[in-house]
Formats: C-alpha cells, sequence, structure tokens
C-alpha cells in the first residue's frame, strides 16, 4: 500500500479508536491494531501516540473545511456543517468534543476557536458595536458545533430541519447582537 493511504488508513483508525476511548485510554498497540497494522508500522509514520493525535485533530479540521468551504460563511455553511458532521461522526466528536478536554492539545483547539471566531467576526461586520459583535463572533462557532453534536447524539434526526432549527438561533443571536 503507497506511504499515503496507509497513513490515512491509521489516521481512520486512529479516529475511532481514540472517540472511543479517549486519549489516555487509548494505546498504540490498540491503534495499530484497529488500522490493521504492526505496532512497527504505526511508528513508522507517528513518533508517538502525541504526534498521531495531533495529526488526527489536524486531519479531522482540514477535511472539515474543506466540507464546508472553508472562511465563506453563508446560507450553505450549516447544512455542510452537518452533512460533515454525518459522514464522520467520530472525527466531528473528536475535534470539537474529546481534544477539547485534552490539556496537551489546547494550543491546536484554542487556534480552531480563534481562526472560528475571527472568520465569524468578519461575517458579522454590519453590528456595529464592537462588543456585541465580539459576543456574537465568540457564541456563534460554539453555539453551531455544539447543537450538531446535541444533533448527532440525538440520532441525525431530518438534517434539513436540523440545519434550519440551527440557523434560525443563529439568525436570533445575530438580531440580539445587533439590537444593542
Amino acid at each position: 500500500m503507497p506511504r499515503a493511504q496507509r497513513r490515512q488508513q491509521i489516521l481512520e483508525a486512529a479516529t475511532r479508536a481514540f472517540a472511543r476511548g479517549g486519549f489516555a485510554n487509548t494505546g498504540l498497540d490498540a491503534i495499530a491494531a484497529e488500522a490493521g497494522v504492526t505496532p512497527v508500522i504505526l511508528y513508522r509514520h507517528f513518533a508517538s501516540k502525541a504526534d498521531l493525535y495531533r495529526a488526527v485533530i489536524e486531519s479531522g479540521h482540514m477535511r472539515l473545511r474543506e466540507a464546508t468551504g472553508g472562511d465563506h460563511l453563508d446560507d450553505a455553511s450549516i447544512p455542510a456543517l452537518i452533512r460533515a458532521a454525518a459522514a464522520d461522526p467520530d472525527a466531528f466528536r473528536l475535534l470539537y468534543r474529546y481534544a477539547t478536554r485534552e490539556p496537551e492539545f489546547r494550543d491546536v483547539t484554542d487556534a480552531l476557536v480563534e481562526r472560528s471566531t475571527d472568520i465569524t467576526r468578519r461575517h458579522l461586520a454590519d453590528i456595529a458595536d464592537d462588543r456585541w459583535r465580539g459576543w456574537a463572533a465568540r457564541l456563534l462557532p460554539s453555539m453551531t458545533i455544539d447543537a450538531v453534536i446535541a444533533w448527532l447524539d440525538a440520532g441525525q434526526p431530518d438534517p434539513d430541519q436540523a440545519a434550519v432549527r440551527i440557523r434560525r438561533v443563529v439568525d436570533a443571536v445575530i438580531r440580539s447582537a445587533a439590537a444593542h
């Protein structure tokens, strides 16, 4: 198998394993077994469990950015986010629920939060009061992610209606911020 495909195979297996057991409770031997490779092969791709976890987070983030259009926010953003979460719920939960609880990877998750906040702030340029724009820019990404995770946890009912309902909440926050 080509090196890039093997690496992707390991990343996918690690995503599943870390989503099930968390960082601390998941060993490299278990990940190697999940991937169907030997630990030696795994170590040829990743020097440590921390390196692998970081790569899983970064890979999940890149796939999510590609699926949602990156820095561009529009009416298609929430449906795209829902589709991406549904396509790989383990990666979505790992990125936005589990990785945020791991102090060793706080720099990565904090950078993701800051990037989302900055993108949202630019999108909210019409809100005159900078304090309320900042409030909405911090609230909207985390609220949207939490809503998608709650949707995943509820068994993914009606994705189209989920997007509409999440969008209503987003619009309410924007109206509230603009009203002050």
